[in-house]
């Protein structure tokens, strides 16, 4: 995984911040791939209640800025039934 443990400190505590400190954080996609460069920041973050809009934006925005990476952010939450393209990151990702 591309991230040090400095970016993933930076990840929790803003995401707890915004949705709880009992929201789960999973890693997905490229940045999972110790291969690859460059790539977004693809997140799905588990939370009861969902996030809102206003969360995920203050999310997005705060982690742009201290990582200076694109992130992208999937909500779901915690007791719902997961969407396919939220299974497929759930079974494929790295919870931080």
């Amino acid at each position: 995984m591309r991230l040090t443990p400095e970016q993933i400190r930076i990840i929790l505590n803003t995401v707890h911040a915004q949705a709880g400190p009992a929201a789960r954080v999973v890693v997905f996609g490229s940045r999972l791939d110790d291969r690859r460069r460059g790539g977004d920041l693809d997140l799905l973050i588990e939370s009861s209640p969902a996030l809102d809009l206003i969360q995920r934006a203050r999310i997005k925005r705060t982690l742009e800025s201290q990582l200076r990476l694109p992130v992208d952010i999937l909500a779901k939450r915690r007791d719902a039934a997961a969407r396919p393209f939220q299974a497929i990151a759930l079974a494929t990702g790295i919870p931080l």
